[in-house]
């Protein structure tokens, strides 16, 4: 097994499972990006559910409270969600889907009842609180057919955790799976929150609920695996969150531990990069510039499972800067090599969200990395709702876009951003509650779109002329 991770992550072929080429080139965002947004129009959709860009279409994959497979419900509050090939069969991929619920939460796989909850096996259930519900969270896995757009098997994959909002897809086929709570053993919980657990994609039952306390207790997000190095990224969705970073002892093999730390820049000791004007006029502390290019360090951390829920705070105290409720993360490559791009959901002056780029250094995470340090970069910052408010989960288009889900207090978007820096929609969510649309992902081969709506919890698989899309959509500025 550690030889075959080991190729996995060495090999050019995991390039593209951990996420598509990004080509981001020249592409550099400027204050409002307002005089770079586009005029494309989404045509409203007759059924009320997801306005598309015109051309493209949509099919509901699943929705909560079908019947799985494995005879338990499809649990609500879909949320992060990856695809993953099938072996030998580019007709069918494999999603692993967030379900952002809980330790009480009435839309679990169990039936409002528990009626179902026998047909799991108790060492696979997380955590049950003291009343004898299991935790409502964790992931589902449904095998999809490309071509009928059509779920073909589903069951519970991951069972009992809690509030499993974000994650992100391994080099070696799995799903990493993030808790964004910190809850305690007390009245509700018997077992800590706030890990991170992993799911292989082509598991035929729930995995094994096993936190990977390494990489840290606090309100997980997303994460992100470089395949070259097995490094993992990681977000934190607090409104004074760091930004992490976990070097595993044995790369592809997370549970065998490791070292978790938090980014600084290298001549700004603790840095608020949250561009909160008043705020940070207050205190005296700079603005960060677009486009301009920090130089990092990476600082160890201790205590990692901090009992206290206190790891950003001693992060900060050792100099690590912080950001505006760090969320969607991304790799992706473009012409200058392999870079993570993360959302952070309430940053900028206007405080409706900024995308960072982190560009790993030469020798990124070894002993001369000083040499050749990683750089930060802040790629785009919002002034207004026109361009994008509320930014979420990310992906990396096979296209060479940066995908944009919103998670804002009134129209919730999907969005792109093109490498020469422009904003376009491709969906809006047109259901009663404007629902928030998360867990955008694309299947293996680049065709499909998969996202979910978080309320009332769907899947859905959008298809259509995505060239043609955007070429519109770049004439209409």
């Amino acid at each position: 097994m550690r030889l075959s991770r080991r190729h996995l992550i060495r090999s050019a072929a995991s390039l593209a499972l951990a996420a598509p080429a990004l080509q981001l080139i020249g592409c550099a965002a400027r204050p409002g990006l307002s005089t770079r947004v586009s005029g494309l129009q989404l045509l409203p959709d007759p059924d009320g559910l997801l306005d598309l860009a015109p051309g493209l279409s949509y099919a509901v994959l699943s929705r909560a409270g079908d019947e799985m497979s494995d005879g338990l419900l499809e649990p609500g509050a879909h949320d992060g969600m990856a695809a993953f090939p099938v072996a030998g069969d580019p007709s069918r991929c494999l999603l692993v889907r967030n379900h952002e619920l809980g330790a009480s939460s009435q839309r679990s796989a169990f039936g409002t009842d528990l009626s179902r909850v026998g047909r799991i096996r108790r060492d696979r259930i997380y955590d049950i609180s003291a009343s004898g519900r299991p935790f409502a969270g964790g992931t589902t896995t449904a095998l999809v057919n490309l071509a009928s757009r059509r779920v073909e098997r589903s069951h519970l994959s991951l069972a009992g955790t809690a509030v499993n909002c974000a994650g992100g897809p391994t080099p070696w086929g799995s799903w990493l799976s993030c808790e964004e709570t910190q809850m305690m053993p007390g009245a509700e919980a018997s077992q800590r929150h706030g890990f991170v657990f992993e799911v292989p994609a082509t598991a035929l039952l729930p995995a094994d609920p096993a936190p990977l306390t390494a990489m840290g207790r606090f309100a997980h997000e997303a994460a992100a695996v470089d395949p070259a190095t097995g490094i993992v990224y990681l977000t934190e969705d607090t409104g004074d969150s760091l930004f992490y970073r976990f070097l595993p002892h044995t790369p592809g093999e997370l549970a065998k531990g490791g070292r978790l730390q938090a980014l600084g820049l290298a001549e700004l000791a603790g840095a608020d990069t949250r561009n909160w004007a008043l705020e940070q006029s207050m205190r005296g502390a700079p603005v960060m510039a677009l486009n301009r290019r920090y130089a990092t360090r990476w600082i160890d951390l201790d205590a990692v499972e901090a009992p206290d829920g206190d790891l950003r705070l001693r992060g900060r105290k050792a100099g690590a800067a912080i950001f505006a409720r760090g969320e969607g993360l991304a790799f992706a490559l473009d012409g200058e090599g392999p870079a993570l791009y993360f959302a952070c959901t309430s940053g900028g002056a206007a405080g409706i969200g900024q995308i960072w780029r982190y560009r790993p250094g030469r020798y990124e995470g070894q002993p001369r990395e000083a040499e050749a340090p990683g750089h930060l970069e802040l790629f785009a910052e919002s002034d207004g709702v026109q361009a994008f408010e509320k930014c979420d989960n990310i992906v990396a288009s096979p296209r060479g876009e940066l995908i944009v889900c919103e998670d804002g207090d009134g129209d919730n978007f999907v969005r792109a951003i093109s490498p020469d820096g422009v904003i376009y929609p491709l969906a809006r969510s047109a259901g009663p509650e404007r629902s928030e649309v998360c867990g955008a992902c694309f299947s293996p081969d680049g065709a499909t779109l998969f996202l979910n709506i978080q309320r009332p919890g769907l899947t859905v698989a959008i298809t259509g002329p995505w060239e043609e899309v955007r070429r519109e959509a770049l004439s209409l500025i």
